[in-house]
């Protein structure tokens, strides 16, 4: 059980009404490389990697991946082998985030789009039999058990709803399966027009032992797509740091917090709703950012 002191609440008297209670749940302060979720998404693909005995894991990712590098940090404090599969050409130089991934002992691979996008688990566990495949964004049954856990802190069964950002649609799916029934679970899809999330998080989710709690999915906040960046952001996300002293990241966690304040202001949430947006971590992209884009 982790300290509810994770609970930040906040208020900005310009965009929230006083009628809303609004806390932040700090996932990226669990750990400075396996942040936020995925500190919860690997932690059953880790211990089936180890019953099964092998090698290590191999899991893709784009150059600038959250996913990539705190699977390969936490594949080497299991002492265990990994291999990324790197989405695109290898770069004249490597990103931050690759280079970091090395640092932790990861074997990099490189594919083209074509490749990388053709490529199928079989095909992957057929080229290391020896390693557990682990799909990206740790999309599984197993990234879904460790999400599941995000709601064991304590405080979390206090609110009405429950905001996350949505990429794979893997730790969305482990918060609708652990919240309580009279919760709602709102997620933010981070990806242009990504409705088949919806079936992705389905398949997850079905259970015949348990009616899952209400939940949307939400497709207008992604601000042009996966990764994509525009100056409304970046406002969102310094007057969020300025106002409150919370950093986020500019893929996930910085459009969720857009599309909080654009349903505040919509009034979406009833009166005296109780909301708690869950952070999660990888704010370690943002290093591929202009100096002058954050304030932070």
């Amino acid at each position: 059980m982790l300290d509810k002191s994770l609970i930040q609440a906040f208020e900005d008297e310009t965009t929230i009404s006083h009628e809303l209670c609004c806390s932040f749940l700090r996932l990226d302060l669990l750990h400075r490389v396996v942040s936020g979720n995925k500190l919860f998404k690997l932690k059953y693909y880790l211990e089936e990697a180890l019953s099964n005995d092998k090698r290590g894991i191999v899991t893709v990712g784009g150059p600038h991946s959250n996913h990539l590098v705190a699977s390969a940090y936490a594949a080497k404090q299991s002492k265990l082998e990994s291999i990324g599969l790197v989405r695109g050409e290898e770069p004249a130089r490597m990103s931050e985030t690759l280079r970091d991934c090395l640092t932790y002992g990861m074997e990099l691979k490189f594919t083209s789009r074509e490749i990388f996008d053709a490529t199928t688990i079989d095909m992957m566990q057929g080229q290391y039999p020896d390693h557990l495949v682990i799909q990206q964004g740790g999309y599984g049954k197993a990234g879904m058990l460790g999400a599941m856990d995000i709601l064991k802190i304590k405080g979390t069964e206090e609110f009405d709803y429950i905001l996350a950002a949505c990429g794979s649609g893997t730790t969305g799916a482990g918060i609708i399966r652990a919240a309580h029934p009279n919760q709602k679970v709102v997620l933010i899809s981070v990806l242009k027009n990504n409705f088949s999330i919806l079936d992705e998080i389905n398949a997850l989710v079905e259970s015949p032992e348990k009616n899952h709690p209400d939940f949307d999915v939400l497709f207008d906040f992604h601000l042009g797509g996966y990764a994509k960046k525009n100056t409304t952001l970046f406002k969102v996300m310094n007057s969020f740091h300025s106002t409150h002293q919370i950093p986020t990241d500019f893929v996930y966690t910085g459009k969720l917090v857009h599309g909080f304040y654009q349903l505040a202001k919509a009034s979406f949430f009833p009166k005296k709703s109780k909301i708690l947006l869950i952070h999660s971590g990888g704010l370690q992209g943002n290093r591929s950012l202009a100096n002058n884009e954050l304030i932070y």
